[in-house]
């Protein structure tokens, strides 16, 4: 039963975004809802200029139909399940008045970042006061060894961390066709796997709808895309995966899992580090995925290797839990 609810869900959240796109997309076009991209990118994602953006709205309706729809089926709504769409739309209504702002008021930068981080704050502090008060636990355990740490109060500070890292760091990684909805299909099909082997089905269940919802949007996403996801999407993604990792306690493990978010974010942080500190660049452009583009790659390979490093992660990331 619980396997056909499963295949069900993603199957219904990917037929959800299939037939979103065709009438989504040229209703974004009709609105001028173009990407504007960046002077300083690479130049070959100029032709990318007008392609309709805040495509995210599609991945966000299918997740929040899916779930709630499934985990009726198999059960009732849970407070983790509250939680997980609760910080999805909050991150994806953040993502959203940014790509506005960028689309429609032609500030390309969108919100400012301290507007974006004291949005990110408040919805990570909602999702640990609702946390806190159903007792859920203060512990992070480290993959491997298998050692709990109790961080008791300061939990509240790694919450409002984690929540915020992974948001961006998610966000950073969409920069090519296809990339963020491959790396986070594999990433959130991990998590569900992990939240399965833990009997946690409603958690499972969700991890899943986005699997669904994000492989829909790839039909429309991978080169060339007719459609980006922006910011509302990868910000509400990013913001889910780190609530998958913290509602199953495998928070540490999603530095594993997610390990092409870290990586690219990494590398922002080591580019921007070393050009203040010697005027030198570590790569030709950051994030990652631009630096094997500017080497020569074409965008299909550097996606399809951010795809299959990202597997290998997830791969690791399941061995470490289930077997070690």
């Amino acid at each position: 039963m619980l396997e056909q609810v499963i295949l069900y869900t993603i199957i219904l959240a990917f037929l959800i975004t299939v037939f979103l796109s065709p009438l989504f997309i040229p209703f974004l076009k009709r609105l001028k809802f173009g990407q504007s991209i960046r002077e300083e990118g690479p130049k070959s994602h100029q032709k990318k200029s007008g392609t309709p953006t805040m495509g995210g709205i599609m991945i966000l309706l299918s997740i929040i139909v899916t779930t709630i729809f499934m985990t009726n089926q198999f059960s009732n709504m849970t407070v983790e399940t509250y939680l997980l769409l609760m910080v999805t739309i909050g991150f994806g209504i953040l993502g959203f008045l940014d790509d506005f702002i960028k689309v429609v008021m032609k500030r390309n930068l969108g919100l400012t970042s301290k507007q974006k981080l004291f949005g990110q704050i408040i919805i990570a502090a909602v999702f640990y006061f609702i946390y806190h008060s159903y007792g859920m636990p203060t512990t992070i355990t480290i993959p491997v060894v298998n050692y709990s740490i109790e961080l008791g109060w300061l939990y509240v500070l790694f919450i409002i961390f984690w929540l915020v890292g992974f948001s961006n760091a998610v966000n950073l990684t969409d920069g090519l066709d296809g990339l963020l909805s491959g790396t986070a299909a594999i990433a959130f099909g991990a998590y569900a796997v992990l939240a399965w082997y833990q009997d946690q089905f409603d958690i499972a269940i969700f991890g899943v709808a986005v699997v669904g919802a994000v492989l829909g949007f790839l039909v429309f996403n991978a080169h060339p895309a007719k459609v980006f996801m922006g910011d509302t999407g990868s910000l509400a993604l990013g913001g889910a995966i780190a609530t998958m990792s913290i509602l199953t306690n495998l928070e540490l493990l999603l530095v594993i899992i997610g390990g092409i978010f870290v990586i690219e974010t990494l590398s922002v942080i080591i580019q921007v580090v070393s050009f203040k500190a010697t005027g030198k660049r570590v790569f030709r452009m950051s994030p990652l995925h631009h630096h094997y583009e500017l080497s020569g790659w074409s965008e299909w390979r550097v996606v399809v290797t951010f795809w299959t490093v990202g597997l290998l992660f997830a791969a690791l990331g399941i061995y470490i839990e289930v077997w070690l």
